[in-house]
Parts: structure tokens; C-alpha cells; sequence
């Protein structure tokens, strides 16, 4: 997830109420160049994405300028999301469309799914088998957009360092296992001065806006690897932890070769990591596609941004690919009323189908989407163009599987146990214990 200026946008959201006009003596408002009757049906996105919240409130004003239907948009605040969602869900005026991330999001809202069989946002899945289902075989939960994640990169930074008289690496080709990876941060570290830079990675950062970055993100890589060797599908009740040594060594590499010192780490935010690597501050950059907004336009050139796979020394790495996948699946509320349920569904097809969504959600939004409706409505982002240039070359891409994850809490508890070993207050086998012995309780929690 994931997940992107979160700790700008303010816990009770950005919200647009997009129906102009007044209410007539025949029950029907005018406004735009639709009209909408009472019993028409209306629109409340809670969105989990705040780096695209004023994206969203946006578009909405053009669907009601469109249709009259009134379309409400609120963006929860990082990290707020699950509980904004279980605020809101108990309102008379619940959301008519939220989001769950995967799976595990899922089983706790799959009570309040609509069946989504019927709905053009279904039929026109490149991949029907991508959705969600219940166990009744209802189709609960659709991804709209694929992100991509690893370790973006400045090239014109990486290259002067190629060519100083020491350097590790003859070309960034090199860079496709830890131990180059590693090579190169150390020696760009050990000449930042030299190369005009404040370290070789950006801050890695531990308040809601970035600690996602590390308890999630980040910690995907061993639980890949782990799953990868062991044959592990779905959603195991207990896992081993073989490869936290792993983990700890890219972890290490960031918090030793920072623009911060690891003793402050508590102290920065994700904006302050995306203004390092904006900045031309920082060479290393750990973020996904979603980062591009917040990047373009400032002291790094288009053709200078890069992404690489986040190597950590496991076998085979040398063939691996982005971090590629879903957790965004949009949810309709079955609690709501039929009308409203049908505005949902009537939004969520315009935006997947008219010139103005579709241009919003790959050009403003710069997101891959998952459906055919997209065949000319590619993103320009450099981030997606690196996900394709690996995958051409045969990479293989590395599952999310972070949706997987036991609960909230278990990231957390990985995040506090990470950000105690950073300012050195806490010993790396806390974070082993937050990270195995965590998942079998908090999976014995939410699963009974």
C-alpha cells in the first residue's frame, strides 16, 4: 500500500458534496446538465488514498456536473482508515462505495458487500479472476489499480558516483543482488559530500506517513521468499521468520546510510523523505508508482528517475522484479439503499468508461488500471515504464503479500519493535518476536 503526503490530508478527510441546483416543488434538482429525482440514488466514496484526494473530489464535481447525481467524497487520514471506515459505516448516512485492501480486509467487511457480478466495473476486468469473493460465490471486491513499489533511484546521482575512480559498479545494470546494492550505498555514503548529496537513502522516517514504508512495504520481502520456498498459499496461522536476517540487512543499509541520523528517525515524516529525494538530496529512494506526483516537477528530471527491486540477499534475487500487485478493491455497502447502490455502481462505471475518468485516473492519478476500458490511456510515470522495462526483460515480479497480514496491530507491533532498534532503545530479536510470535497471536485474534 502503499500508501504519499498521507500526514497532510486532516483525519476527517477532504469531503464534496457535488449536487448543485436546488430542490424543486416536483422533487427533482437542477443544476449541470443533469438532473437528479429523489429517489435517484446518491454517491459517498470514502477514499483510502489521500495522496489522490483532491483527484477524486475532482472528478466527482465533473460526474455531478455531468448527471446531477450528488456524489460525496471523504479521504481518511493515514493510517485512519479502518477506523474512520467503522465510524462511518454506522451513520444514517453510511459510505455507498469504501475499500478494503485484500483478503484479510475483506473477511472483517464482507457482511456489508454488495455482489458486484452484475456491475461494468466486473465485466470489464481484463481478469475477472483478480475479484474478491464470498464464500457464496459473490463477486464482493474489485481492484482498481495496480501499484508497483521498490527502490526508486536518482540515475544522474548514481552515475556521478559510477564515476568516481572507486566506484563499485561500472554502470546501474550492475546493481541486481544486495551485496552490489550495498556496495554502492556505502560508497555513495562515504562521498556524499563529493557528490553534493546529504546520504545515500532519503529518511527513513516512523510516523504514520512513512512507517508504512517498513512495517509493510518492506517487510513483504521475507514474507515473499519465506512463502515462495515453504509452497504457502492464502493465509498461514503461524509463519518462521526465515528470512528476518535478510529483512535486517536492507533495513540496516537504510537507517546506517541516511540523510538522518538513526537516532531521529522518530522525528521525520514521508514528507520529509519525498523532499530528500525531490531535492536531489538523497539517491535511494524506498516508494512505489503512487510517488510520482509528489516527485515530477521539482529538482530531479523525468529522464533521471529510475526504480529498482529491493534486493535483501535472498537466493535468485539477480531474476527478480518490482513489487507489484493490489490493495485497493472498491466495495459497494449492501446496508444502503437500492437507489443508492445503483448510483454506485452508475459512478464507478462512467469513471471506468468516459474520457474523463479514465484520463483522471491514468493521467492525473497516474495509476495501471485492470480494466480493457484502459487500452489507450497508458500513464506516462517512469516508475510503470521501469515495472514494464523488467518485466519485458523476464523479471519476475514480487507478490504483495501484504494483504495477508494477520491485522493492523501486527504492523504495528513490528513498526514500534523496528523503530526501537533504529534509535538503538530496543534489540533486533524484538522485532524477530513482534514479527513470528506477533502473527500466530493476532491470527488467533481475528480468526477465533
Amino acid at each position: 500500500m502503499t500508501k504519499r503526503r498521507m500526514a497532510t490530508v486532516v483525519a476527517a478527510g477532504i469531503t464534496l458534496t457535488a449536487l448543485t441546483g436546488a430542490l424543486t416543488a416536483c422533487g427533482e434538482s437542477t443544476g449541470g446538465e443533469g438532473s437528479q429525482s429523489a429517489d435517484s440514488g446518491k454517491v459517498y466514496y470514502l477514499n483510502f488514498k489521500p495522496e489522490q484526494a483532491e483527484q477524486w473530489v475532482d472528478l466527482a464535481a465533473t460526474y455531478t456536473k455531468e448527471t446531477g447525481v450528488q456524489v460525496d467524497v471523504q479521504t481518511a487520514a493515514s493510517g485512519t482508515y479502518e477506523t474512520k471506515l467503522k465510524s462511518e459505516i454506522a451513520k444514517s448516512d453510511a459510505p455507498t462505495l469504501f475499500q478494503v485492501n485484500g483478503p484479510v480486509g475483506l473477511a472483517a467487511w464482507g457482511d456489508y458487500a454488495a455482489d458486484l457480478a452484475d456491475t461494468a466495473i466486473y465485466k470489464h476486468l481484463n481478469d475477472q479472476s483478480v475479484a474478491l469473493k464470498g464464500e457464496d460465490g459473490s463477486v464482493q471486491a474489485i481492484p482498481y489499480v495496480q501499484e508497483t513499489y521498490g527502490l526508486i533511484y536518482n540515475k544522474a546521482i548514481l552515475n556521478a558516483y559510477i564515476a568516481l575512480p572507486d566506484a563499485a559498479v561500472t554502470s546501474i545494470d550492475e546493481i541486481n543482488n544486495f551485496d552490489t546494492l550495498k556496495a554502492v550505498v556505502e560508497g555513495i555514503q562515504a562521498n556524499k559530500d563529493a557528490l553534493g548529496v546529504q546520504g545515500a537513502f532519503t529518511s527513513a522516517g516512523f510516523d504514520p506517513s512513512s512507517d508504512w514504508r517498513f512495517k509493510t512495504h518492506l517487510a513483504n520481502l521475507p514474507l515473499y521468499y519465506e512463502f515462495k520456498a515453504d509452497n504457502v498459499t492464502g493465509q498461514p496461522a503461524e509463519i518462521k521468520g526465515s528470512y528476518l536476517d535478510n529483512y535486517k540487512a536492507i533495513f540496516d543499509l537504510y537507517i546506517n546510510n541516511s540523510t538522518t541520523e538513526r537516532t531521529l528517525l522518530s522525528s521525520k515524516t514521508g514528507e520529509d523523505a519525498n523532499a530528500d529525494f525531490a531535492l536531489g538530496k538523497a539517491a535511494f529512494y524506498q516508494n512505489g508508482t503512487w510517488a510520482y506526483n509528489d516527485i515530477k516537477g521539482q529538482a530531479v528530471a523525468d529522464e533521471d528517475l529510475g526504480m529498482m527491486p529491493i534486493y535483501i540477499g535472498a537466493e535468485g534475487e539477480e531474476n527478480q522484479g518490482l513489487t507489484t500487485g493490489s490493495e485497493n478493491y472498491w466495495v459497494i455497502n449492501n446496508e444502503v439503499s437500492e437507489a443508492d447502490q445503483k448510483a454506485t455502481a452508475d459512478f464507478l462505471d462512467w469513471v471506468i468508461t468516459s474520457d474523463a475518468g479514465r484520463d483522471s485516473l491514468a493521467n492525473t492519478m497516474g495509476f495501471v488500471t485492470p480494466f480493457d476500458t484502459f487500452a489507450d490511456y497508458l500513464p506516462s510515470n517512469p516508475f510503470i515504464q521501469a515495472d514494464a522495462a523488467y518485466t519485458e526483460a523476464g523479471k519476475t515480479a514480487v507478490t504483495w503479500n501484504f494483504t495477508v497480514m494477520p491485522s493492523e496491530e501486527w504492523k504495528n507491533g513490528v513498526g514500534q519493535s523496528l523503530l526501537e532498534y533504529a534509535q538503538e532503545t530496543g534489540e533486533w530479536d524484538a522485532v524477530v518476536t513482534a514479527f513470528v510470535d506477533g502473527w500466530a497471536s493476532e491470527y488467533q485474534l481475528t480468526n477465533g
